[in-house]
């Protein structure tokens, strides 16, 4: 089964061991997925399709998600090794890869649209526009690209295709690397501590009211400050 082809719906469809599986490689509790992006050799996961709207009715705009740790470690030694800087160069002149990246935003788009509906979610206006990775006029995160070109084949995401071939020291698409990877015997975690859910849950009313507050009450202990300064500046 090669992860260079877009997977038949047959085979995104995912099974109870694949988001155990997906949980085991993230450390977390496999959240709101609802297919599988692209396999390992073997059929392990590798890319996690995330449902646009999360239960919790957080909006989610990162439709594919990296989850195999041995791809997250080598994307990130590319990050960390400033590729996303070159790319964000490149972007800036070269006309035939902004072209790329657009069709890239609009390939993300539609694919997430009909997700949703699949998915039963529907539209997600809070996210309306929006794909990942600050396509198409920046590169923002590299595991998003590459998560995109796992999950609908060459040609697709030109960025995230040439981060796949600037791996292959640590991962093929032709060689399994799961052995190892993650703790296939450990517990299914039960409990999210990500990010995102952490910031992002609850109302949004109610959270922009709590940042709202937290802003005046700074700005008041800085103005306070401000003034207590003036005080002994006058003495």
């Amino acid at each position: 089964m090669p992860v260079a082809e877009a997977l038949a719906a047959a085979e995104r469809t995912p099974s109870q061991q694949d988001l155990d599986t997906v949980s085991r490689q993230l450390g977390r509790p496999a959240r709101d997925i609802v297919e599988i992006g692209a396999r390992c050799v073997c059929g392990n996961p590798l890319v996690a399709t995330t449902a646009p709207r999360l239960s919790s009715g957080i909006p989610f705009p990162t439709t594919y998600y990296l989850t195999h740790p041995v791809i997250t470690a080598a994307v990130s030694r590319l990050e960390a090794a400033g590729e996303m800087v070159t790319m964000n160069e490149r972007l800036e002149t070269d006309e035939e890869l902004q072209a790329a990246q657009l069709r890239a935003h609009e390939h993300y788009l539609a694919v997430r649209d009909a997700i949703g509906e699949r998915s039963g979610v529907g539209p997600v206006p809070e996210i309306d526009g929006v794909s990942a990775g600050a396509m198409p006029a920046r590169v923002k995160c590299l595991h998003v690209m590459v998560g995109h070109s796992l999950a609908a084949g060459p040609g697709v995401n030109a960025l995230g295709d040439e981060a796949l071939a600037k791996i292959t020291q640590w991962w093929t698409a032709d060689v399994c690397a799961c052995a190892g990877a993650w703790d296939t015997e450990a517990p299914v975690p039960e409990q999210d501590r990500s990010r995102h859910v952490r910031t992002q849950a609850g109302d949004p009313e109610a959270k922009r009211r709590e940042r709202a507050a937290k802003r005046a009450a700074r700005e008041a202990a800085e103005a306070e400050a401000g003034s207590a300064t003036d005080t002994q500046t006058e003495a």
